[in-house]
């Protein structure tokens, strides 16, 4: 049986569209990255109506929701099965996430520890695939 969050409140997003560069789509030399707006007359940056809006603080998530993933969880990095067990006390609110770097006979280990102490694995499957040859 699939381990459950403990509760998962509704992720609201106060701004869901990508931060844009002022002006970035009139000129090529100016990458669409957000940079904050410094010139003396900028309209921008002097927060005229009609103009696009800067980030702050205020477009934020909330406390409960942030860095919570889809699935209901927040993800740990997991490197070896030490850092699992501090997982151990909040299996219901975080999951782990097998790094990459992890050879398949730790990762192997990992996944069976997992399971004994009933935390989520984000990624399973990842970096288990067999080759026919073998």
């Amino acid at each position: 049986m699939a381990i459950r969050p403990l509760h998962t409140p509704k992720v609201v997003k106060k701004h869901t569209k990508e931060w844009l560069r002022h002006h970035s789509d009139r000129y090529k030399r100016l990458g669409r990255k957000w940079r904050k707006p410094k010139g003396i007359d900028n309209r921008v940056r002097r927060r005229f109506k009609g103009q696009i809006r800067m980030p702050k603080i205020g477009y934020g998530s909330c406390k409960r929701t942030k860095h919570v993933h889809p699935d209901g969880f927040k993800h740990v990095l997991i490197h070896n099965i030490k850092e699992l067990e501090v997982l151990m006390m909040q299996h219901r609110t975080h999951a782990a996430v097998v790094s990459a770097t992890v050879a398949r006979h730790n990762r192997v280990k990992i996944l069976g520890r997992a399971k004994e102490l009933s935390i989520r694995i984000a990624n399973p499957n990842a970096g288990l695939k067999t080759s026919e040859n073998e």
